[in-house]
């Protein structure tokens, strides 16, 4: 009995020590894989540095992530998404969140979607979080919280970056980020992602005087019976206007541009129905007011109303603001540190001034600037002159300028399309941010970019299908395009390239460029100026697609690649310069360009000139006959037909083909003229032909 009991006690004591010496080593494998990121001096190092965990940055992580990347995102605050528990200060987003829209196409939804981020999962849509047109602010973090959990994306909180540097060694460039404990971050490639949330602000005569969009009461009772100005006329501007209508007692606003309408310049960031109430109220004079002039030139004087006191007895602290401008004060180096003198208001001057009543308050609402104070001389990208200095300078590809292995993601790259495009907000900054990590993906890890090899009688139907349904072109207009590389009878086609990069194409991509040339296809917008709510202001005749005014698609032919320089010379207004051939899509209602007359047909004879080959569709009989009568079929024939791939001649088939809105084939292509009699007159008003008038080699 104690033999047993001490056999099984040293069994007891082998098993213990067995599951203590796997517990080691699996200890010792922890601590060398932490070690391994962590040096002696409390550096972490990783390849990939995302800076921000908003929109942007997580979008670029989730990219990261599903690559196997190694990565961190360092977000300062608590949170993903911190700028949305604050702004916009009215709580309400102007990005559309479209959720019927009568279609199950995911890709086609997310043209309407303009919240949601990009991933595998189909049901990780801002849906989850709000229902509403015009959702609340609040909603934004919650999603991108359920972003994060549900990707499992590597994000590490309350990480306060306050400087940047760049180390350049013998073989590579890397950055390093410093903490607000001392702690540093070291990667090979630093993506920052931060946005913009640094007030914009002019610096002018009394500007202290003035309040801020950050700072200001979001209670319209605290404006009851106020005369108040308005700096600015941005969707902030006047956000802060419609909330005060009620209870001010007048609004004005003032900047040194007119308003710009969303609707007018198809730029998202100019002004939106949904914020634009004040202009109804100036419109039909009910004390409401747009003024023009430069914000540099004005001056706002502080005038206390003489023996006005308080019920305590004591003087009243503050007294009404009036605006001058700097050529009529007459202490013109510090004219707010007292009251003005009657002489130095504009009234004074021009009786009718439209601005010569006092104000209770002054608001600020002139937008934000990116960050640059945390950045080192050595790591700092210059600010961009578009957008004032506000933006950092990027390339076509977002590498900050003199700043190789940095790049800029999210509204704050939006230099490249400013007041263009839709690079600044999330539906638009969601593509570009794949377009960077694929770019990333040929640099550093040999992928090229993502590609889809096409026999060439496939690529009508392929473009078609593409503009008709593709939300990356769609939402970033004239920025991103698909590239469609000619090499005989097949094709590759590159979706969603950066348009501004393509002399870059081949050291971004790639992909190389054969003698047979490229097809670029991007959506545009008309560069004429019109009556957008007139009569007229649309086109619909497709032999003047080139006037469409609104979105359509645009393709453009060139043998080789254009140059930089070509570029830099390429038509005001024109996204790539001129190509050896163009054709505009006629802009189409539905923006679904599917009109086998107005749109699949001249598409198909402009291939058809690009390729010089007959694109169009044959059955089996009359690719028989072409294969016993002609030295070549058509192509058609040679990837369908006689690659035992033909399609059969079936009058329900046809019917099909028809009901479901494709193109037809032609009579003359048919070799039948039972198939559908009225087919000729139905292609006569679209200038086609029996034949597709190329010289083929028959």
């Amino acid at each position: 009995m104690s033999r047993f009991r001490m056999e099984d006690g040293w069994k007891l004591s082998y098993i213990v020590m067995e599951r203590n010496l796997l517990c080691f080593i699996l200890f010792t494998l922890f601590s060398f894989v932490i070690t391994s990121f962590i040096d002696h001096n409390g550096t972490h190092h990783y390849t990939y540095c995302v800076l921000g965990a908003g929109p942007a940055g997580l979008q670029m992580a989730h990219f990261l992530s599903k690559a196997g990347r190694d990565y961190i995102v360092l977000e300062r605050n608590s949170g993903p998404g911190s700028f949305f528990n604050k702004y916009p200060r009215h709580r309400k987003l102007i990005s559309i969140n479209k959720i019927h829209t009568g279609r199950r196409n995911r890709e086609f939804n997310l043209r309407h979607d303009w919240n949601s981020l990009l991933s595998d999962k189909p049901d990780l849509l801002f849906r989850r979080v709000s229902a509403e047109f015009y959702p609340p602010a609040d909603a934004f973090p919650l999603y991108l919280s359920m972003f994060v959990k549900e990707l499992d994306l590597r994000v590490r909180y309350g990480v306060d970056i306050g400087r940047i540097r760049s180390v350049q060694s013998a073989s590579r460039r890397s950055y390093i980020l410093t903490d607000q404990h001392a702690s540093e971050y070291t990667c090979s490639v630093l993506l920052v992602a931060t946005g913009l949330w640094v007030p914009q602000k002019v610096q002018f005569i009394g500007s202290d005087l003035v309040e801020g969009y950050e700072s200001i009461s979001t209670n319209p009772e605290d404006y009851r019976d106020q005369a108040v100005l308005i700096l600015g006329k941005g969707n902030s501007a006047f956000e802060t206007a419609q909330s005060i209508l009620g209870s001010a007692s007048l609004v004005h606003m003032l900047s040194s541009s007119p308003v710009r309408l969303a609707w007018q310049t198809h730029y998202v960031g100019d002004l939106r129905a949904v914020n634009n109430e004040l202009i109804d109220t100036y419109q039909l004079k009910s004390l409401s007011g747009l003024v023009e002039a430069p914000l540099e030139k004005i001056v706002i004087a502080e005038r206390k109303e003489q023996g006005r006191r308080r019920p305590d007895g004591k003087k009243e602290g503050r007294g009404k603001l009036y605006l001058t401008l700097k050529k009529y004060t007459l202490n013109k180096n510090d004219p707010s540190s007292g009251d003005v003198t009657r002489e130095e208001l504009p009234g004074y001057h021009i009786d009718n001034f439209p601005m010569r009543k006092p104000y209770d308050r002054v608001i600020r609402c002139l937008g934000f600037r990116f960050n640059f104070s945390i950045f080192d001389r050595s790591a700092c990208p210059p600010r961009s002159e578009n957008a004032k200095g506000r933006l950092p300078e990027v390339t076509a590809w977002y590498e900050g300028r003199n700043s190789p292995g940095l790049f800029v993601l999210g509204t704050a790259a939006h230099s490249r399309d400013y007041r263009a495009s839709a690079g600044g907000f999330i539906h638009g900054f969601r593509y570009t941010a794949r377009a960077v990590h694929r770019v990333l993906e040929h640099r550093y890890h040999g992928n090229r970019w993502l590609s889809t090899r096409l026999p060439t009688t496939q690529l009508l139907s392929w473009i078609l299908r593409r503009v008709g349904e593709a939300s990356g072109p769609y939402q970033m207009f004239e920025l991103l395009g698909d590239v469609i590389l000619l090499r005989g009878s097949h094709c590759e086609y590159v979706e969603e390239f950066l348009v501004q990069a393509l002399p870059h194409f081949t050291s971004l991509s790639g992909h190389e460029v054969s003698s047979h040339g490229l097809i670029v296809v991007v959506m545009q917008y008309g560069k004429k100026k019109i009556d957008y709510l007139g009569r007229g202001r649309a086109e619909t005749d497709w032999t003047r697609a080139w006037q469409s005014n609104f979105l359509h698609p645009v393709l453009y032919y060139y043998k080789t690649l254009p140059t930089e320089e070509e570029m830099k010379r390429r038509p005001q207004g024109w996204p790539l310069p001129r190509p050896e051939a163009i054709h505009h899509m006629v802009e189409d209602f539905l923006t679904e360009w599917d009109g086998p007359m107005s749109h699949v047909q001249p598409l198909r004879r402009f291939l058809e000139h690009c390729i010089q080959t007959d694109l169009r569709a044959f059955y089996a009989e009359s690719c028989f006959h072409a294969a016993l009568t002609h030295r070549k079929p058509p192509l058609f024939c040679q990837q369908g037909y006689l690659n035992q791939q033909g399609v059969p001649r079936n009058n329900q088939l046809w019917e099909r083909v028809h009901n479901a809105g494709l193109t037809p084939a032609e009579q003359g292509a048919t070799g039948t003229t039972g198939a559908n009699s009225a087919f000729p007159h139905y292609l006569a008003p679209a200038g086609a032909a029996v034949s597709s008038g190329l010289k083929l080699d028959f």
